[in-house]
């Protein structure tokens, strides 16, 4: 018995591939892929960080059985993992895939397989180490990001508002939260000033966090809304000062 690594077609570690395309790949080959979960599927849409590993083997007479660990590390934290099962049915057979959700299923499917009982598996502990993504403060909403920073954007009135840079990377935004700010007292955080905060916390397609202040105030020479956007909650706080000293 070996364990068939070479003749398994599987990503090497450093593989270029996105989550997505892993998960793409993965329901392409299998034959069973239209019994998922819609649920898990919507979960898998906003995958930071992939990982898969062989968890069994078994080869005997020219049958052979392999299973892998496919997980994936999702925007709140949580991980979802499925199971495939790579099998022939008869010597020589072209190889078969099919896709679990959980252990007690891929079982399931093992023990109907055509292998002698008394040849020992080949087991290898489960050990996943999943990319490297960053902790994550809060929940992130994937609710139309893209579409919320670019309206954002521009509503921003500021000269030194974001510029096509900031733009480009927030094209990418597969969710967001907002949350009002409060912070240092100062002569921007009297009542009267209407002024308002917000930071706008965007998760990137590659894992990454990206934050957007929002200032509104009513601060112009009609009296009429404006917002004004910045890339860092000092700018934003350093702009409230300076449009409160210009009505003090």
């Amino acid at each position: 018995m070996s364990v068939p690594y070479e003749t398994a077609a599987y990503e090497p570690p450093d593989s270029p591939e996105s989550p997505e395309e892993h998960l793409a790949r993965l329901l392409g080959r299998a034959l069973n892929s239209f019994e998922l979960p819609d649920e898990t599927i919507r979960r898998l849409d906003c995958a930071l960080a992939y990982d898969g590993s062989l968890h069994s083997a078994h080869h005997s007479a020219g049958l052979h059985r392999e299973t892998y660990r496919h997980t994936w590390l999702l925007a709140d934290g949580s991980a979802v993992t499925l199971w495939e099962l790579v099998h022939n049915t008869a010597p020589g057979s072209e190889p078969q895939h099919e896709i679990y959700v959980d252990e007690e299923e891929l079982r399931t499917a093992t023990a109907r397989l055509p292998l002698p009982p008394d040849t020992p598996d080949f087991e290898l502990p489960v050990t996943v180490q999943l990319s490297p993504a960053p902790a994550l403060r809060q929940m992130y909403v994937p609710d139309g990001s893209a579409d919320h920073a670019r309206r954002l954007l521009r509503r921003a009135e500021n000269p030194d508002r974001p510029g096509p840079e900031t733009a480009a990377l927030l094209a990418t935004a597969c969710a967001h939260r907002i949350t009002q700010a409060f912070g240092r007292p100062s002569r921007a955080g009297r009542p009267a000033l209407c002024f308002s905060l917000y930071e706008h916390a965007f998760l990137l397609g590659d894992g990454v966090e990206l934050s957007l202040w929002e200032v509104e105030h009513t601060l112009t020479p009609d009296g009429r809304h404006m917002c004004e956007v910045y890339t860092s909650e000092d700018a934003a706080r350093d702009a409230m000062e300076r449009r409160a000293a210009q009505v003090s």
